[in-house]
Order: structure tokens, then sequence, then C-alpha cells
């Protein structure tokens, strides 16, 4: 039984059934999809047509070369010189590929070393850089830099003006704002909600309008809504956050690695990089158009939130930690890691003032009055209020007692709470005008990293390490 085309033996035999004719399956199957018909009879001819025929297998018979001892030697021959020519050509490719493999290798230990090298370069600049003391006069010793302080731009210049003289000249008699918290509310303030946010290693909490923004060391921050008590967006600033501020909708965050960036409507709107070490605090001016950053590096930079450009920038002698915009924005106030606490005239960037606090500050706030401020230091268990009207240790007016570290400071607008946040708790120190005299009229276990006054002072809105945002309000009666 032999295929009608190719005159062999069929692996597969199939018959047509036109003609009657054996096929091989592969071959008659091929012919059909090219041709339509049968080759023998002509007549048109489909794949249905054709029958399987069920028969033992055949073993084919070995070709004719391969019947002698002689030509079974040719072929082995030739068997082995092939097997000889690939592997030879295996081990020039395997030589070949280890070559590449050897200068890869190389080219990568020498971008490793060029890296590691930079890195040193840069480790030692930015060490050198600290240990430069920078004045706006001249220099004192060899290892001093002279640098002049850089003064704003002539429109920010009139903006400060304006704004010193509008705020300036109202504050001594103004009232206590209608509806403002009470020390009894302030006494009777509890724990109302606590939320546990998507921010492991919080830092800092700005709030605007019913709205609370958290930032934490894994570049997460969480946009939480005070009033319905949940997270209503998130932001990803892709750097350890160190410090933020919110401020219509615009929302400010410090970064670690020496960054400020600015998001607007849930957007990266601008990015400034002008500190070359970690970026520790912001502050914004009473006219809401300049913002400050203050920096390791020992400089604060001041910027033009309207144009969101750089504006200014002047240099210190000590690696700065906390800031803070005087409530007339005439004058910021930074603290050192020296101790020191630094008044500049935001206008010139001169030095105006200068307190001790005698460790590295951790945090300041301004009293609405004008002429206090309350600083803390870091691991120190009291607040200092200081009078900018004097100097030397008369400036320091009282020293309050908290009794566990502070972290966070906030003077509310009626100038008469200051809240302190820490480990331990959250606490509210009152002045009072008529006694001229300090109290305590709530203290509540209630870890916090920061803490900031809701409108009229009637709430206090906590965040700790850990990510739980706590609201505390006076209890109903």
């Amino acid at each position: 039984m032999l295929c009608s085309l190719s005159g062999e033996a069929p692996q597969e035999p199939v018959v047509s059934k036109l003609s009657g004719a054996v096929f091989e399956k592969r071959l008659i199957e091929k012919y059909v999809e090219e041709n339509g018909k049968d080759p023998v009879s002509g007549d048109d001819l489909t794949l249905d047509d054709l029958l399987p025929i069920k028969s033992s297998r055949i073993v084919r018979p070995r070709p004719p070369t391969l019947t002698s001892i002689p030509a079974l030697l040719s072929t082995f021959q030739n068997e082995w010189d092939a097997l000889a020519l690939e592997t030879y050509n295996l081990r020039e490719q395997l030589a070949r590929t280890r070559e590449e493999l050897a200068t890869a290798l190389y080219q990568h230990d020498a971008a490793v070393r060029v890296v590691a090298r930079l890195t040193k370069e840069r480790d030692e600049a930015r060490d050198a850089l600290s240990r430069v003391s920078v004045s706006a006069g001249g220099a004192n010793n060899g290892d001093a830099m002279a640098v002049d302080a850089e003064a704003l731009p002539e429109e920010l210049v009139a903006k400060v003006d304006e704004t010193q003289a509008k705020l300036s000249k109202s504050r001594k008699k103004r009232p206590i704002p209608e509806g403002w918290a009470t020390a009894e509310d302030i006494a009777s303030f509890a724990v109302e909600t606590t939320n546990s946010l998507p921010v492991p290693q919080a830092t800092t909490i700005s709030v605007e309008e019913g709205y609370a923004a958290v930032g934490g060391l894994q570049g997460d921050v969480a946009i939480y809504s005070i009033e319905s008590d949940n997270v209503e967006r998130s932001l990803q600033v892709n750097e350890p956050v160190t410090d933020s501020i919110w401020d219509g909708s615009k929302v400010i965050f410090s970064t670690s690695k020496g960054s400020v960036k600015v998001f607007e409507n849930g957007s990266e709107v601008a990015s400034f990089s002008e500190h070359a070490g970690p970026a520790t605090g912001l502050a914004i001016h009473p006219s809401k158009e300049i913002l400050a950053s203050i920096g390791s590096d020992k400089s604060f930079v001041f910027y033009d939130l309207a144009n969101l450009q750089r504006a200014t920038r002047v240099y210190t002698n000590s690696a700065l930690t906390a800031c803070a915009f005087h409530p007339d924005g005439h004058l910021f106030a930074v603290g050192t890691n020296s101790g020191d606490i630094k008044l500049f005239m935001t206008k010139t960037g001169e030095e105006a003032a200068s307190f001790s606090l005698g460790a590295p500050v951790q945090a300041i706030t301004f009293s609405e009055n004008g002429f206090w401020f309350a600083a803390t230091a870091k691991g120190q268990t009291t607040v200092t209020i200081f009078d900018l009207r004097k100097e030397g240790e008369a400036a320091q007016v009282k020293v309050l007692d908290i009794g566990s570290a502070v972290q966070s400071l906030a003077w509310d607008y009626s100038q008469q709470f200051l809240a302190t946040g820490g480990p331990s708790g959250v606490t509210v120190q009152q002045y009072s005008k008529s006694s001229k005299s300090w109290s305590e009229p709530l203290r509540v276990a209630a870890s916090a990293v920061d803490v900031k006054w809701g409108a009229n002072a009637s709430k206090l809105i906590t965040v700790n390490g850990d990510g739980v945002a706590s609201i505390l309000v006076a209890k109903e009666s």
C-alpha cells in the first residue's frame, strides 16, 4: 500500500471516497487546501471525503547507505566530526561570554568605586560646611566665612511693611473674639474621637477649615476630615516629612532630604531643594505670601508663594531646628542646635536679637500679644516664656514646669492658652491678664508629637508617633 502522491508507504494512510486512491494524510491535506481537488480523478475533494485506514504501524527500512559496514563507519565519522565542531563552537562561545562577564564586572566595580568616592566627597563637603561659622558681618577666625545678609525683593518688602502696619495697629486693643473658648471649656476638654491613620512614624499635623494633614517619616500624608472622622485623601511626598503647613489651598511639606514641596488641590505644584541637609522646619508669614524653611545646613530660606520661587537665603552659625514668624511679620525667629534663639529682621536678614535656652531648641511659638514667645528644648520638661522687650536673663518671664518632655507648642489666637504636646500627654497652660499669673486648666494623657488648635479654640487636634489622630473637645454639660 503506497501513497499515490509520494509513492512511499504512508505513516497515516487515508483513502479518497471519490477515487479510492490511498494517500499520506499530511500530504493529501496540504494538496486539498491548495487545490481543492482529488489528484487522481480531478473531482472536487474536501477533507470530509478522506477516510482514515487503520493498519499496523509501518517500520521504514534503513536507507541503502546504511546497509554495509563501510557506510556505517562513514556515517559515524560524519556524526563525530559534527559533534566535535559543535563542541568547539560551544567552547568558543563560552570563552567570549566569560570575557564579556569579566568586562561587565570590571565596569560595575569601577562604577561602585566612583559612587563611593563621590559619596565620600559629598559627606566631607557637608561635614566641612557644618563646621563653617557663617556671620553677616565678617569672619572672626580662620574657619569663619563672611556672607552678607541677603535682603528680600522690593515687592515682598512692601508686603512685610504693609502687614506689620496693619496688624500692629490693632493688636493692643483687640478683644477676645466672640464665641471663643473659655477657661471652663478648656478644663472640660476630653478625647472625643481617635483615628489610626495610614501614616506610620507620624511627625507633623497641620489644620485648615475642618481638615488635618498628617505626614510621617515614610513620605505618606493623610488628609483627615475632623468632622466626619475619616481619611478623605492621601498624598505621596516620597521623602521623610519633617514639618508641614496648610494655608488655604496649599499644603506645604519639608523633608529630611532637604526638599520643600508645595501641593495644591492634591497635586504637587512646586518643589525646592535649597538645603544641603535636612529641612527641619517651616513657617508662613502673616501676609500668607512668604514661606520660610530652615535646615541643618545653618541657613533659612524665604520663598515667594505667589510666584513659587526662592526669594532669599540667610546663613547663621549653627544648625537650625525650629522657627516661627512674629505675629506682625517683621521678625523671624529660629532655634538652633546650640541652644540659642535668634531673631532676624524679615526684610534684611540681619540679626536683631538673641536669647539662650541652653539646649537644642525643639519648638518656638509666638503669642498674639506681640512681645512674648514660648520655647522648649529637646528632652526638657519645661517651657520658657521670653519677653522681646528685655535682654539677658531678664527676658525669661516665666518657666513653666510641664513635668514631662515637650515636643510641640501652640499658642491660641486669644493669647490666653498655650498648648503643649509630648510623649506623656497634652497640657494647656493659661495666662490671666487680670491676675498676671499662670495656671494649668487641662492635662490629658494623650501622647502627641504635634498639637494644633481648632477654630475658636473649641478643639485640640493631636497626632502621636504611631499616626493616631485625637480630637479633644469640651464635654457637654
